[in-house]
């Protein structure tokens, strides 16, 4: 295997395909993008930090490329969809930088907590000044890490040695991952109330921007810390900004910045602010991180060489045609049904189990039970989560996979059944295929039939008359168009449930309206990309 290596990578990683007698590899580093495009069809893999853009140019003239190797955990700069297109496989480095971001979440939070950097600024002016510094201890304190992943588990075991008591908020770990840390799982909300300090350690998605706002800030503590060594845009900086200057927030530590580098009048007035520590986004730069990943991709590429599973590959990797052929219409039904799912589930996750009833079960379900894994967990970790690396990703955060295959499918041909347990409850639900298009057909213990959309809107209350009423009128005095709806019930005047498709995102405030109108045990708005 011919490889060139094109930005700066640490010998010690590069050493291990050195060693190995089939691999001839190129050190070019500083090539122009002419140039690199003139003699990347001789290479089968490419070894890159975020100096190179993998783009589609890159890609069509890479005739003979198999695997592209980030050395690092970011690939913004790789066009991974085209990538995958051409079959080529795109893996990178996670893990390499997690003991890094950990340890500098902790050295920023005690640099917060006494006074390190004014003290070293004050001393260094030539000032001899002591009862100005005078700091906090982290013994005794209530501390809340938000996300319990690869760098939020380290930091909640080094907050433990520090004889903190340490609650965690994560609904994709499960409760034995949370004993195993010695973390209490909880809510948000109560994480906000009860906790002296709070640090932020999830990937920035949809559902984490601005996990912590203006509402979240008001739950707090008088003299709370929080840190932000995640993501830049998880803490909303102008509300933290405020909370600073109003005496909310006694003390904060930034690493990361929604705008990077920061140019916004707020950024740099948070960034100057006396009670503030902040660094330019160095929770991976330490050396020994810059060796893990280039150990990581040159052992991927190693792994690839062996034809053994990757653990890092963040896109699709080719099954078997003939298997292809068989599952690619229940493909989009799992993905459908794992997002809608994943969406009624509050707390952690334990189990998931996925039930093939019906002529499906004939045949091999694993990529359907694999695909159907990486779209419930896809925003769960910092990295993507597809069918190559969906099962270790589970096996990491503790969460039991089963699959279970019947040829009585009941009524229905072909059934694919869905069960969320967790947190002492359990949510099922069913689907299938008419004409190619996916249809849920049972909620808990309703029967349901819908097809799924975009944006749904899912209540679960009492049956009165006039209940339909209240939620249509609602939500067309918020401009929230009806586009179908499905009603199930048990008996008469008993609990009912309803699902919506509406044409746009039903937001927060109207949820919460519906809610009291309604009198409901159960609401949620939902968002289906894969519908």
């Amino acid at each position: 295997m011919k490889i060139i290596v094109t930005d700066e990578v640490t010998g010690e990683g590069l050493a291990l395909l050195q060693r190995d007698p089939r691999v001839t590899l190129d050190v070019k580093l500083g090539l122009s993008r002419e140039a690199l495009h003139a003699c990347i069809g001789g290479y089968d893999a490419i070894i890159t930090r975020s100096g190179t853009t993998v783009d589609k140019a890159l890609l069509d003239a890479a005739t003979n490329l198999k695997i592209v190797a980030r050395a690092g955990v970011g690939i913004d700069n790789v066009d991974v969809d085209y990538a995958s297109s051409k079959g080529v496989i795109v893996v990178n480095a996670p893990f390499g930088n997690t003991n890094s971001a950990a340890e500098h979440t902790l050295a920023l939070l005690l640099s917060a907590c006494r006074h390190v950097p004014a003290a070293d600024a004050s001393l260094k002016a030539g000032e001899w000044k002591r009862a100005k510094f005078t700091g906090v201890e982290l013994k005794g304190k209530t501390a809340g890490v938000i996300g319990l992943g690869k760098v939020g588990g380290r930091v909640a075991t080094r907050l433990k040695a520090f004889e903190c008591e340490v609650l965690g908020c994560d609904p994709y770990v499960s409760a034995k991952r949370g004993q195993d840390l010695g973390v209490r799982l909880t809510d948000l909300d109560e994480l906000c109330r009860t906790c002296d300090i709070l640090t932020v350690h999830t990937p920035l998605n949809d559902e984490t921007r601005g996990m912590i706002g203006p509402d979240q800030l008001a739950l707090m503590k008088e003299g709370v810390i929080l840190l932000n060594v995640a993501r830049g845009g998880i803490l909303d900086e102008p509300s933290l900004l405020a909370a600073l200057e109003s005496g909310k927030v006694a003390l904060a530590a930034v690493d990361v910045w929604s705008e990077e580098p920061p140019k916004s009048e707020v950024l740099k007035r948070l960034i100057g602010h006396e009670k503030v520590v902040v660094t330019p986004h160095l929770g991976a730069n330490t050396q020994e991180a810059q060796v893990n990943v280039a150990i990581d991709v040159s052992r991927e590429i190693l792994n690839y060489l062996d034809r053994t599973p990757l653990e890092n590959a963040v896109n699709l990797p080719r099954f078997d045609p003939a298997v292809m052929d068989q599952m690619r219409p229940y493909f989009k039904l799992v993905a459908v049904l794992s997002e809608f799912g994943l969406q009624l589930v509050k707390g952690s996750l334990d189990r998931v189990t996925f039930g093939f009833s019906g002529a499906i079960a004939h045949h091999d379900c694993s990529p359907l039970t694999v695909s159907g894994l990486a779209a419930l967990l896809d925003r769960a970790t910092d990295q993507p989560v597809n069918m190559v690396n969906a099962n270790l990703v589970a096996e990491r955060m503790g969460l039991v996979v089963e699959e279970r295959k019947s040829t009585d499918g009941g009524a229905f041909s072909n059934l694919v059944t869905l069960t969320l347990e967790g947190s002492g409850k359990t949510r099922v639900l069913s689907g299938t295929l008419f004409e190619g298009t996916p249809r849920i057909v049972r909620l808990r213990d309703y029967a349901m039939d819908f097809m799924p959309e975009e944006h749904m809107l899912l209540l679960s209350y009492l049956d009165r008359p006039g209940m339909i009423g209240r939620i249509g009128t609602l939500l067309g005095q918020h401009d929230v168009n009806i586009a179908f709806m499905n009603l199930g019930r048990r008996e008469k005047k008993g609990e009912a449930m309803v699902v919506l498709s509406v044409d746009s995102p039903v937001p927060p405030a109207v949820v919460a309206e519906l809610q009291q109108a309604t009198e409901a045990t159960f609401v949620r708005a939902l968002h289906l990309p894969s519908a």
